[in-house]
């Protein structure tokens, strides 16, 4: 397949992007060369391969859910200016 520059304009105008004339030339050739790519796949052989649905046909391992404080909180603390306990002091800002 390969595109001329009126498919081009359509394809630009209907992506909403504006396209300078001497920038169809330029275009066609890059979309062309995408297609070239896209037609490659015509010539796998893909007999006896199933179809996927998705790329994850497994069931998903899970952990559980526990809330937790994340067990480091001297170390997040150590880097805090001042601390009140194990929070963050920080000036009042509003009045």
């Amino acid at each position: 397949m390969s595109l001329d520059a009126a498919t081009v304009r359509r394809i630009a105008k209907l992506a909403r992007i504006r396209v300078e004339e001497e920038e169809v030339a330029v275009l066609a050739a890059e979309l062309n060369g995408i297609l070239g790519y896209v037609a490659q796949l015509d010539e796998v052989d893909v007999t006896g391969v199933e179809p996927l649905s998705g790329g994850a046909q497994m069931a998903m391992r899970l952990r559980d859910d526990v809330v937790t404080d994340g067990e480091m909180a001297e170390k997040i603390l150590a880097n805090a200016p001042e601390r009140s306990g194990d929070f963050f002091t920080v000036p009042k800002v509003v009045e």
